[in-house]
């Protein structure tokens, strides 16, 4: 409850103080990707329960012929500017307001990542997901899927009212140095199930069907 209310009263604080600095952003995405401005999509959340993540846009629509993947001729230099910024995860906070998401937890990922969890991996939905985290301070999208996943199940393990402070204390470091935004080979991060260890569990005769 404690946890809950800290959401409640930062996200509510921030929404307010950060209105300008959401209307300047909601403004250039619009002049420069057009509309919609918010991303918006589908992510599982607490206990895996369905629920709607908004950011601002950072990328143009596919090209047509080329794949969905293709981040190198979407992403915008105003995108990559909002990415490395964090600006474009500034309409989280209204998720944490509505009980969607925690200000600090693992990060909501695809819903078609769930079949390649191990039992262990799969702990990071006991939490709300959160807009930061144990995995984002310790080196985001420059770690592997391996690593990542298992600093959300030690947050899990090791969460408490005064973790999530310093997470968050850490987290205004790590925007400010804008570490971590690309994994190796990509403009954001790589797909989960590329990952040698999602392949070798799906290839697994024990594997989750």
């Amino acid at each position: 409850m404690g946890k809950r209310a800290f959401d409640v009263l930062v996200s509510a604080v921030a929404l307010l103080v950060l209105l300008p600095v959401l209307a300047v952003v909601a403004l250039l995405v619009a002049v420069t990707m057009g509309r919609p401005v918010l991303f918006r999509q589908t992510r599982p959340g607490w206990h895996e329960q369905p629920f709607e993540i908004v950011k601002f846009r950072t990328m143009r629509p596919p090209v047509p012929g080329r794949e969905l993947r293709d981040d190198d001729l979407r992403l915008t230099r105003v995108g990559w500017f909002l990415r490395s910024s964090s600006l474009d995860e500034l309409p989280e906070l209204w998720t944490v307001l509505k009980g969607d998401m925690s200000l600090v937890g693992p990060r909501p990922l695809l819903p078609e990542y769930l079949g390649h969890y191990t039992a262990a991996q799969a702990r990071r939905h006991e939490v709300r997901p959160g807009i930061t985290g144990l995995a984002q301070v310790s080196g985001r999208n420059a770690l592997s899927w391996e690593e990542r996943l298992a600093l959300d199940t030690k947050y899990v393990d090791e969460r408490s009212f005064w973790t999530d402070l310093r997470l968050l204390a850490r987290t205004v470091g790590r925007v400010v140095r804008r570490d971590g935004i690309s994994s190796a080979g990509h403009v954001s991060a790589s797909l989960f199930h590329e990952s040698p260890a999602a392949v070798r569990q799906e290839s697994s005769p024990t594997a989750p069907s």
